[in-house]
């Protein structure tokens, strides 16, 4: 996740560097904040204090990857921006999905500390 993450992320530098040429700088600069928040936050969760504390993170990553959507969104239906690739659309796809498969499997997984508990 945090490969796919950080790919995604060059795609959206690359995206938001177009859009500055083009002298779309309010949304280059969304798109870029967001963009290149989901990594950061995936980054972040390899380190929680706590599932809770996981699954949070993998949250907020998801709600930038909304974000990023919606940029995107945005992009493909304004006829004077440039439409995002098929390739950083996919990607995003991709991510959210990812990110909802762990956020869901990780809420299902018992704590490592309360396992260990009721098992002695």
């Amino acid at each position: 996740m945090v490969e796919i993450s950080f790919e995604f992320a060059l795609l959206i530098i690359e995206m938001s560097e177009v859009l500055e040429t083009k002298r779309k700088y309010v949304v280059a600069k969304q798109l870029l904040k967001a963009g290149t928040s989901i990594g950061a936050n995936v980054k972040e969760a390899q380190s929680a204090e706590s599932k809770a504390d996981f699954v949070h993170k993998l949250k907020i990553a998801h709600k930038e990857a909304l974000e990023t959507e919606y940029w995107m969104d945005l992009m493909k239906h304004s006829e004077t921006y440039p439409n995002p690739s098929t390739l950083l659309e996919d990607k995003l796809l991709s991510i959210k999905k990812l990110l909802n498969k762990i956020i869901s499997s990780a809420k299902k997984k018992p704590e490592y500390k309360s396992y260990e508990r009721n098992n002695k």
